[in-house]
């Protein structure tokens, strides 16, 4: 049911007019939860955030609605992931944005070619890079200081307010980072791997001393083979691993088959695009969001994830005055 509301909500969204909002109001249209959250905090009260990807949705495979054109048509900014994510909305938006529409990529912006990270999800064959860099507080910190320059270009007038927004934000983020290390370190060494379905961790793991060893769904987004589910199942029984970790986002009954057959716990309720609660409540947040994945996490292989107790994942960007 909550996704039923979450989708319906978000259609409506991009149905409204930013007619509909303040006309003092820049608007600003973006694609994932996540990416439109960093937006609101450095933007605040003076900016209108038209996310264009259902949260629940499968953002690899989405495809704008006609809708999306009069968003983009009006906009003031445009800002993507990048990095391969979201190639249809970036057609529609290079073919319907103003000309003085300024589209930023921030994945592209954020890390250079040799930084990119190409795995089980995402191979270099494909030529697609691994976009799921929001996930890591560290990048997440350089997505914020790319939006404050995106919308200081767009607003000069309020350079100031975003740059105040952007601060705290950087400054959660970069608290988040030490909690996060502080839970990761507990997880014993034998059990600092990590086997997810879709592989949205890659630049996550690494930072906090933990491995990606393998992901569950092909690069196609289609289920695994029976073959491709035995070789998962003898990997997991080598590794040792005591649990693999699926996604609200990706159901799929191979997840139990794989964990039976390899004697791990199966949790399904990490997220990478899919924040917690409802948009406009406290905790509908990239923060929260991550507060709660390292915590399922850390529970899950064996640590102890109180270090992030009473971590404030609520929003930082405070009114103008």
């Amino acid at each position: 049911m909550r996704r039923i509301v979450l989708f319906l909500l978000a259609l409506l969204t991009v149905a409204c007019s930013a007619d509909d909002v303040d006309d003092d109001r820049f608007l600003v249209v973006t694609t994932v939860a996540p990416l439109r959250n960093i937006i609101e905090e450095v933007g605040g009260d003076r900016i209108n955030v038209v996310a264009l990807v259902p949260e629940g949705t499968n953002s690899h495979t989405f495809d704008p609605p006609p809708s999306a054109v009069g968003e983009i048509e009006r906009a003031d900014l445009i800002v993507i992931n990048g990095l391969n994510l979201e190639l249809p909305t970036l057609e529609l938006a290079e073919a319907n944005a103003a000309e003085e529409t300024p589209i930023v990529l921030l994945g592209n912006r954020a890390v250079s070619p040799d930084e990119y990270v190409f795995d089980f999800s995402f191979p270099e064959s494909d030529g697609n890079p691994n976009p799921h860099l929001w996930t890591a507080p560290h990048l997440a910190v350089e997505y914020a200081v790319i939006v404050l320059a995106a919308l200081s270009q767009i607003d000069a007038g309020g350079a100031d307010y975003y740059a105040a927004n952007a601060e705290r934000l950087i400054e959660r983020l970069w608290a988040l980072d030490e909690a996060i290390a502080a839970a990761t370190a507990t997880i014993p060494d034998a059990h600092r791997k990590l086997i997810t379905y879709h592989d949205s961790f890659p630049y996550f793991a690494p930072r906090y001393g933990l491995e990606v060893i393998g992901a569950i769904q092909p690069s196609d987004f289609s289920e695994p083979s029976p073959r491709e589910v035995a070789d998962l199942i003898e990997q997991i029984r080598d590794a040792g691993v005591p649990a693999i970790f699926g996604s609200e986002v990706f159901p799929s009954e191979v997840l139990d088959t794989i964990a039976a057959e390899a004697g791990a716990v199966q949790v399904s309720t990490l997220s990478d695009d899919d924040l917690p609660g409802l948009p406009g409540d406290p905790e509908n947040t990239l923060l929260a969001m991550m507060v709660e994945n390292v915590r399922t996490m850390v529970t899950a292989l064996g640590g102890d994830a109180s270090a992030l107790d009473g971590f404030d994942a609520g929003s930082t960007w405070r009114p103008s005055e």
